[in-house]
C-alpha cells in the first residue's frame, strides 16, 4: 500500500486540496476522488460540463522513420493511413490476445504520435516497447511527468471553448488539433471518456494552473464547467459501456470476448507489406474462426443495491459470468453492470441475477451503452 509521501502528484494538486477534494491514492497518484459528492459531479457533467484532472494516465510521444511502422505493430488497430489530426483508440496485446492495456493514439504530424494509455500500465508498457522495438528506427519520450492533462465534458464545454478558439468547437469526434495560446501550445482532442461531448488538453505542466484558473473562472454560473473527481468519471464510463481496465479487460481477457471488436483489425497487415501485424494478432483470429465462448454486455437490475466487480451472475442458479463493473446509476436511477457471460445467455432481454451476497436481484440484459447523448 502506497503512503502519500510515496504517491506521485499532478500539477493540479494544489488547486485540487484548495478547493476541498477528497483525495485518495490512485494507480500511484494522489487523485481527486470528488469534491462534493459523486452523484452531483455526475450529473453536472451529464447537464452542464466538469473538468476532469487526468494527468496521472501515460503520454508518450513517438517520432521517426519507422514511428508508425511499429505503432502498428503493437497496436490493434491499424495506424498507418490515419490522417494527420486523428485520434484511435486501439488495444495492445500480448502474444496470447490478452490485453495489456488499452490506448488512444493520434496523429501529430508526419511522423509523429501521441499516445496516451492507463497510469497503472505505464511502466509495464515501457518495458513491452522496449523488448519489441527491436529494428525499428523511432524516438520515443516518456512525456508524463513534463505535461499535464485535462478532460473537459459536458454538452455546455463547446460553448465554454468559443470564447478561446472557433476551430476547436468544429472539430470532428476523435480529431485533434496544436493551438497556442499564450505562445503555450496545446493539444487539443474531441475525445473522452464520459460519453458526453468534450475535450482532452495536454499541456505543458507550468502553465497548468493557469489554464484551469481560466476555464472555471465563473463556477457559480448554472451552465458552467465545475471540477470533478474519478468517482463520477468511472460513473459516467459505466453508464456509456467503456471498458475499464483492471475490470473488462486485462492480460487474462482478450478484446473480442471484451466486445471490443471495432478496435482490432484481425486482417492488418495480410496483404498489405507496408503495414505491420499487431502482436496476438495470430491468436485473436483463431479465436474469431472458432468462435466466442463467452462476450460482455450490460444488465439492468430490480431493487436498489449496486452490483460489484467479482460478484456471480446466474441463470437458473448456475454460474454463467460475472460482474466487471457496477453501480447504482445517477442518470437510470436503478442498478447497472457490465458481465462478462456466456455468448449464449448474451441476448437483449434475457432474464438473469446477481449474486450479492446474502440476496439476489433479478435483472435483464441490456446492450450497450446504458446511455448515449446522441
Amino acid at each position: 500500500m502506497s503512503t502519500t509521501a510515496e504517491l506521485s502528484r499532478t500539477p493540479f494538486h494544489d488547486y485540487h486540496v484548495q478547493h476541498g477534494a477528497n483525495m485518495v491514492p490512485y494507480a500511484g497518484w494522489e487523485m481527486p476522488l470528488l469534491y462534493s459528492s459523486i452523484i452531483e459531479e455526475h450529473k453536472q457533467v451529464r447537464n452542464s460540463g466538469g473538468l476532469f484532472d487526468v494527468s496521472h494516465m501515460g503520454r508518450i510521444r513517438f517520432s521517426g522513420r519507422d514511428a508508425c511502422r511499429f505503432l502498428d505493430r503493437i497496436c490493434t488497430r491499424k495506424i498507418h493511413g490515419t490522417a494527420i489530426g486523428q485520434a484511435r483508440y486501439t488495444i495492445i496485446c500480448n502474444e496470447r490476445g490478452g490485453c495489456l492495456d488499452d490506448a488512444l493514439v493520434t496523429r501529430l504530424d508526419e511522423n509523429e504520435y501521441m499516445m496516451v494509455c492507463n497510469a497503472a500500465n505505464r511502466e509495464k508498457l515501457l518495458q513491452h516497447f522496449a523488448v519489441e522495438k527491436r529494428e525499428f528506427v523511432f524516438k520515443q519520450v516518456d512525456e508524463t511527468t513534463k505535461t499535464a492533462m485535462i478532460a473537459l465534458q459536458g454538452p455546455k464545454v463547446m460553448d465554454l471553448l468559443s470564447a478561446f478558439s472557433s476551430e476547436i468547437p468544429n472539430l470532428k469526434r476523435y480529431r485533434s488539433t496544436t493551438k497556442s495560446l499564450l505562445m503555450v501550445k496545446f493539444i487539443v482532442s474531441r475525445t473522452g471518456y464520459t460519453g458526453e461531448d468534450g475535450v482532452e488538453v495536454i499541456l505543458p505542466s507550468m502553465f497548468a494552473n493557469k489554464a484551469v484558473e481560466m476555464m472555471l473562472k465563473n463556477m457559480d454560473s448554472p451552465d458552467t464547467v465545475k471540477p470533478c473527481g474519478l468517482g463520477a468519471r468511472d460513473s459516467l464510463r459505466l453508464e456509456s459501456g467503456m471498458a475499464l481496465y483492471g475490470h473488462e479487460i486485462d492480460e487474462d481477457t482478450d478484446p473480442l470476448t471484451a466486445n471490443l471488436h471495432f478496435a482490432v483489425s484481425l486482417d492488418k497487415g495480410i496483404d498489405d507489406p507496408d503495414v505491420e501485424c499487431f502482436i496476438g494478432q495470430e491468436a485473436l483470429r483463431r479465436l474469431n474462426e472458432s468462435g466466442l465462448k463467452q462476450t460482455t454486455t450490460g444488465l439492468v437490475l430490480e431493487g436498489r443495491r449496486a452490483p460489484r466487480q467479482g460478484m456471480p451472475v446466474l441463470a437458473d442458479d448456475q454460474q454463467v459470468g460475472v460482474v466487471t463493473s457496477g453501480c447504482l446509476s445517477p442518470t437510470l436511477d436503478k442498478p447497472i453492470a457490465i458481465i462478462r457471460i456466456d455468448a449464449d445467455q448474451a441476448e437483449p432481454g434475457t432474464e438473469l441475477q446477481v449474486d450479492l451476497g446474502r440476496q439476489k436481484a433479478a435483472g435483464a440484459v441490456t446492450a450497450l451503452p446504458f446511455y448515449s447523448s446522441r
